[in-house]
């Protein structure tokens, strides 16, 4: 019988790879804010992509629901957690209750908060071997960019 690391798989260097890529788009609004800081495109685009990786990190624990053979509801409604605090925060954006800045910090906290339950899908062996390898730095490498960012926009809009 294979153990529970061989059956779910692992993190290899393509994921890596496409995941450092991926603080890129957040790296270039952070550039935005600090030399264009009397545009409101940085901040916008920071907020934009927090909300919607967010949303596929949801989604990847929808995907890990669904292969779930036990607690799949469990996994499943921390799965949607992301995208239901997101649309929060757009929509107290939208309603101009949450200024952007606030906004960036809250977005960039909950990227880093969702490690807590990354560490819980490890620790119940439904992640992949490496799993927390690849999700640290790049939850905290984006929540830190978007933190950034917000108090960037914060302080030139104050």
């Amino acid at each position: 019988m294979p153990d529970a690391a061989a059956t779910r798989g692992s993190v290899g260097e393509s994921p890596l790879i496409l995941g450092y890529a991926g603080l890129f788009p957040q790296i270039a609004a952070v550039a935005t804010c600090v030399f264009a800081g009397d545009s409101d495109i940085g901040p916008m685009f920071a907020f934009g992509y927090a909300a919607l990786i967010l949303s596929f990190l949801g989604g990847i624990w929808w995907g890990f629901a669904m292969r779930a053979t036990q607690r799949q509801g469990h996994i499943a409604t921390l799965a949607v957690l992301p995208s239901l605090f997101g649309t929060a925060v757009i929509l107290l954006s939208i309603a101009h209750v949450l200024p952007m800045g606030w906004a960036l910090v809250l977005m960039g906290s909950a990227i880093v908060t969702t490690l807590l339950i990354d560490r819980h899908l490890v620790e119940d062996h439904i992640a992949p071997a490496g799993w927390m390898a690849l999700r640290v730095p790049l939850s905290v490498g984006l929540g830190v960019l978007t933190i950034a960012c917000g108090i960037i926009c914060g302080l030139s809009m104050a």
